[in-house]
C-alpha cells in the first residue's frame, strides 16, 4: 500500500487528490493549516478508510513544522512513497501593486514550500528505493497573464524548479513531475462573481473550466506506476487555454 503526504489537502483540488487516492486504495496524510476545515472532513473518510487517513496540521513555509510533519508521517504510516505538494495562495495585482509581504509570502507558500519539504522528504525516499513528487503548479507558470505579475513568478518558479530536481534525483529513482490546471472550479474560485466564472468558462477552448476531480486524476497518474517513464513533466489540465496565440480568430 503505497503511502502519500497531500498538502493543502482540506479543500478543493488537494482534498480531491486526497479522496481519489483514498478510493484507489493508498494511504494517505493530508495537510492543511485549518484544524476547523480538518475537523469538517476527517469524520467522514476515518468512517471510511479509518486507519489509511490522517490529517497533521503544518504550515508548509515554515521549517519546523514541515519537520514535525515528517517525523509524524514515519511514525504513523511508517514510511512515504510519495509527495503531492499542492498548497498554494493567489495574490493579484500588477507588480508594482504588490505589497513586499504579498510577495513574500506566495513565495513562501508556493515555492520555498516545495524545498523546505524535499529537504525533509527527499532523504527518505533516496534511501528506501525512490517515490514520487507532483507539485502544483499552473499554466499561469508557462505563460504570463495580466494583473497575475506575482503569481505569475511564484508557479514558473514552480516549473524550473520541478525540472531541475528531475534531472537531480531521477538517478536515485524518484521521479518529480507538475499538474499545471487552468482556473478550476475550487471553492476559492467558483466564490468569484457568476459573471467573472462565466468569463472564464467563455475563454477556454472546451467552454467550461477544469474541475479539482479531474486535476486529482491527472495528479494520481504522475504518482501511480503507470507513468513509471514520466519524469520532468509539465501536465497541463486546462482544456487547451495555454495553446491560444492571442491573434485574432479567423472567421
Amino acid at each position: 500500500m503505497k503511502k502519500i503526504v497531500v498538502t493543502g489537502a482540506t479543500s478543493g483540488i488537494g482534498l480531491s487528490t486526497a479522496e481519489l487516492l483514498l478510493e484507489r486504495g493508498y494511504q494517505v496524510m493530508l495537510v492543511g493549516t485549518s484544524e476547523e476545515k480538518a475537523a469538517k472532513i476527517m469524520p467522514r473518510l476515518k468512517e471510511t478508510y479509518q486507519e489509511r487517513v490522517e490529517f497533521c496540521k503544518c504550515d508548509v513555509s515554515k521549517r519546523e513544522e514541515v519537520k514535525h510533519l515528517f517525523e509524524e508521517t514515519i511514525q504513523r504510516f511508517g514510511g512515504v512513497d510519495g509527495i503531492v505538494n499542492n498548497a498554494g495562495i493567489f495574490v493579484k495585482g500588477e507588480l508594482h501593486q504588490v505589497s513586499d509581504e504579498d510577495w513574500d509570502r506566495i513565495f513562501d507558500v508556493n515555492v520555498k514550500s516545495i524545498y523546505l519539504m524535499s529537504c525533509y522528504f527527499v532523504p527518505y525516499m533516496k534511501e528506501n528505493g525512490g517515490g514520487s513528487i507532483v507539485n502544483t503548479a499552473s499554466v499561469s507558470g508557462l505563460c504570463g497573464d495580466y494583473n497575475m505579475a506575482s503569481y505569475n513568478a511564484a508557479k514558473g518558479a514552480v516549473i524550473n524548479l520541478m525540472r531541475a530536481m528531475a534531472l537531480d534525483y531521477g538517478k536515485y529513482g524518484i521521479r518529480v513531475n507538475n499538474v499545471c490546471p487552468s482556473a478550476c472550479a475550487t471553492p476559492m474560485f467558483m466564490a468569484n462573481p457568476p459573471e467573472v466564472v462565466e468569463q472564464f468558462n467563455k475563454a477556454n477552448p472546451i467552454g467550461r473550466i477544469c474541475t479539482p476531480t479531474e486535476v486529482a486524476k491527472a495528479i494520481y497518474f504522475l504518482l501511480s506506476d503507470e507513468s513509471t517513464s514520466c519524469n520532468g513533466m509539465n501536465l497541463t489540465v486546462s482544456g487547451g487555454m495555454e495553446m491560444y496565440s492571442g491573434q485574432p480568430v479567423q472567421l
